[in-house]
């Protein structure tokens, strides 16, 4: 009993001192409650946000885009890490280019999306992919030249097909590198998703808290940066718990 209260006794100290900090701040700063709500005003507007299905309606747009822009850049950043880290003439070739495009923000790209894309959820989802496109490219590119080659000596003996060698030796040695690269890019992919709809989209929780901000409902405002954040925490823990599971504990002993 013990060891199942214990990993929750800090979190449950540090989210009751922040509250009690977050409601003396709101009696004593000066502020009116229109502008700095305190905890209470907050978690009425949470409820009323989530009996009249706003929040749910929001959250559920902002993870559909996030999970579009993510997905399509699993599909194309983790095949073009592999190639490139396999292959010396294909880095040769694109990382050049890759390099050029990494470090423009995705944000630099929303006037460009919203002229190709209109209004809507494509533009968005294309930024969410190029938020995460780079750093899995990258990210696979530094596995798959991490793995020993050794490995790769010993398919060339046993004439491993290239197929073979991909899901025998490359998938299994990368897999943790890539793992932990997904744990961290889906957590920039939930940033840019609140940014984008900010400007480009009519739904979501970003847009949540922008139309929030503009008729001066600040509680409404708090509302979203929590739901951003406790879904942002949830991401976070079932990549950890991916990270976890046995057969990536094998293929970090084995595969490299």
């Amino acid at each position: 009993m013990k060891a199942i209260q214990q990993p929750l006794l800090f979190p449950l100290i540090t989210f009751s001192a922040t509250l009690l900090l977050w409601e003396l701040l709101a009696l004593h700063s000066g502020w009116s409650e229109q502008v700095f709500p305190g905890p209470v005003k907050v978690f009425v507007g949470m409820w009323e946000l989530i009996e009249n299905g706003a929040m749910l309606r929001h959250a559920v747009a902002s993870l559909f885009r996030v999970t579009a822009g993510f997905y399509l850049a699993i599909l194309f950043g983790i095949p073009l890490g592999i190639l490139l880290g396999r292959w010396r003439t294909a880095q040769q070739f694109l990382n050049p280019l890759i390099q050029f495009l990494r470090p423009i923000s995705p944000l630099a790209w929303i006037p460009l999306s919203m002229l190709w894309f209109g209004i809507g959820d494509k533009p968005a989802v294309f930024l969410i992919f190029l938020a995460s496109f780079f750093p899995l490219v990258v990210s696979t590119t530094a596995a798959v030249q991490s793995i020993n080659p050794v490995y790769f000596h010993v398919a060339a003996n046993f004439n491993f097909s290239r197929y073979e060698v991909v899901t025998k030796i490359i998938i299994p040695g990368m897999l943790p590198s890539v793992l932990t690269a997904l744990r961290i890019t889906v957590t920039i992919a939930w940033l840019v998703v609140v940014a984008a709809e900010m400007i480009a989209v009519k739904s979501g929780l970003g847009y949540l808290i922008l139309d929030s901000r503009n008729a001066l409902r600040m509680d409404y405002v708090m509302d979203g940066m929590i739901v951003i954040g406790a879904i942002g925490l949830l991401l976070d823990y079932v990549m950890t718990r991916l990270n976890r599971i046995d057969s990536i504990a094998w293929a970090s002993a084995g595969g490299r």
